[in-house]
């Protein structure tokens, strides 16, 4: 995966938003603030790496972009969440 400077700058401001909706979502994950940025972040990379290998496409520009970070995002605390033992769906 060959990704620019700009790309790389663009995901993280994107993971960012998406890391504060995922936790609004996901309430009771115990990450607080900065853990849910950082999980974010983390879900825009997964987000933007996985989803157009499944063909999944919800459209272009920066909306979509947060939709798919904050999927990803979701996703990943789920995950996470399930992993620490506590996650209750």
């Amino acid at each position: 995966m060959n990704m620019s400077t700009e790309s790389i700058v663009i995901i993280l401001l994107v993971g960012i938003v998406a890391g504060w909706l995922a936790g609004k979502i996901v309430r009771g994950t115990g990450f607080g603030l900065v853990g849910d940025l950082l999980v974010g972040i983390a879900g825009a990379f997964v987000a933007s790496w996985l989803f157009p290998r499944f063909g999944i496409q919800l459209g272009t520009g920066i909306v979509s972009a947060v939709i798919y970070s904050a999927l990803g995002a979701v996703i990943l605390l789920l995950v996470v969440s399930l992993i620490r033992g506590r996650g209750r769906l």
